[in-house]
């Protein structure tokens, strides 16, 4: 029996995607005028992002490559056969399957769908993304083409959210607060980091599946953390019990389609200490100038610089750990940064109406010192025409999040 190299499937029809037929076929305009731009006859995408960007297809890689095949007058997603026909039914686009008989067939599908005759002469690729071996067999197959690096043009086009993106963000965000609702319920002296999560988490996901029961359903969590824990923003939940007395680090992540959203407070178990009280109101400051800094037209380079002056001021600059904000949308924690559109130092891009940033100051005061901890708030902006927007509706600070233990 002859077992074919790749072969296209059609199971079942096409599904409800997350964004309009009109919000994909934009896109991929976009990008097409970016091939114009730089001459390029063809784009190959690599990373979850971008084909999730571009086709609505959100990949799970398990060790195979995946990819899609952008030229001036097709769209293809190349995917894995394990994965059968579920890659068609969620793009917006064409679908070509290879399959595991032989290596290297996920190159041979991607020459199935430009054909041998008329070779591209200039290729762009994901630099930041794509693998030495696959750039280097791609290099092989297409031995008379000049490649070029996309990443930054691809990105940037990223930043700019059209009105249904944020309509999902909003959403994300909103499901995010009922997510440090259900975790504040279930924050009591004896439960569990583990425990807590998954209520939060659990929360989450059923609001996703009542607001889009069409979607599929994957990597909404939730990191909370408590006492030493809480020093590093994306440290894992453990099976720690809370005590009264604790910092705590609430940390909810909704995800939608792919598009990440999120909700990080401070909060104290039963009581705040003096040392630790000071440190969390110094941090709360930093946050509410920060949310009033966030305005089209201003540089994200000034305003960090702005806060680190605060912060020196307060006397709590040398425990800064990172940047004070960053971009949203086709994002999570293993794929789709948006590393122009963050509040850092080296940063000066220039906010814009339809950027969405965070401002999510941060301290940590290392163990032995009094006021140990990971001290974070962060809020969800939106830059409209003349303001912005905070769509982050749940409360913070000393006022709000010292949460009495309900074993009392």
């Amino acid at each position: 029996m002859e077992r074919p190299d790749f072969f296209t499937l059609k199971n079942g029809e096409k599904v409800k995607l997350p964004f309009s037929n009109q919000e994909y076929n934009q896109r991929v305009s976009n990008l097409r005028t970016i091939m114009d731009k730089n001459n390029l006859d063809m784009i190959i995408l690599t990373s979850m992002h971008n084909i999730a960007y571009y086709t609505g297809f959100i990949y799970c890689s398990f060790g195979r490559p995946y990819g899609c095949v952008v030229t001036k007058d097709k769209i293809t997603t190349i995917s894995a056969n394990i994965d059968a026909s579920q890659p068609w039914r969620r793009s917006h686009c064409d679908n070509v399957i290879y399959t595991d008989w032989k290596r290297d067939n996920f190159l041979k599908a991607i020459v199935s769908i430009v054909g041998r005759d008329k070779p591209p002469k200039k290729i762009g690729l994901e630099y930041d993304h794509i693998s030495l071996d696959i750039k280097e067999k791609v290099g092989s197959i297409f031995i008379f083409s000049v490649f070029s690096d996309v990443t930054k043009d691809l990105m940037n086009l990223r930043m700019i959210k059209s009105s249904e993106e944020i309509e999902i963000i909003k959403n994300g965000a909103r499901i995010a607060d009922l997510g440090g609702e259900e975790i504040i319920k279930n924050i009591r002296e004896g439960n569990t980091e583990l425990e807590i999560a998954i209520a939060g988490r659990d929360r989450m996901e059923r609001e996703i599946a009542k607001s889009y029961p069409n979607a599929e359903y994957m990597d909404t969590w939730v990191w909370f953390q408590s006492g030493l824990n809480t020093d590093g923003a994306h440290n894992p939940k453990t099976n720690k019990k809370l005590h009264n007395g604790d910092i705590l680090s609430l940390n909810a992540f909704p995800m939608i389609s792919g598009y990440y959203t999120a909700l990080e407070r401070t909060l104290f178990l039963d009581h705040v200490d003096e040392v630790s009280l000071k440190a969390w109101e110094a941090n709360v400051k930093v946050h509410k100038r920060g949310l009033e800094l966030i305005k089209p037209g201003v540089k994200c380079s000034d305003i960090c610089n702005e806060l680190n002056e605060l912060f020196a001021e307060l006397g709590y600059l040398q425990y800064r750990t990172f940047g004070y904000g960053h971009s949203f949308g086709v994002l999570s924690h293993f794929y789709g940064r948006e590393a122009g559109l963050e509040l850092r130092e080296d940063i000066d891009t220039i906010l814009e109406e339809n950027m969405v940033i965070s401002m999510e100051p941060m301290i940590m005061i290392p163990e032995g010192k009094p006021g140990a901890g990971g001290y974070r708030e962060h809020d969800i902006m939106i830059i409209r025409k003349d303001k912005a927007e905070n769509i982050t509706k749940f409360p913070f600070g000393p006022e709000h999040n010292i949460i009495k233990n309900s074993n009392k």
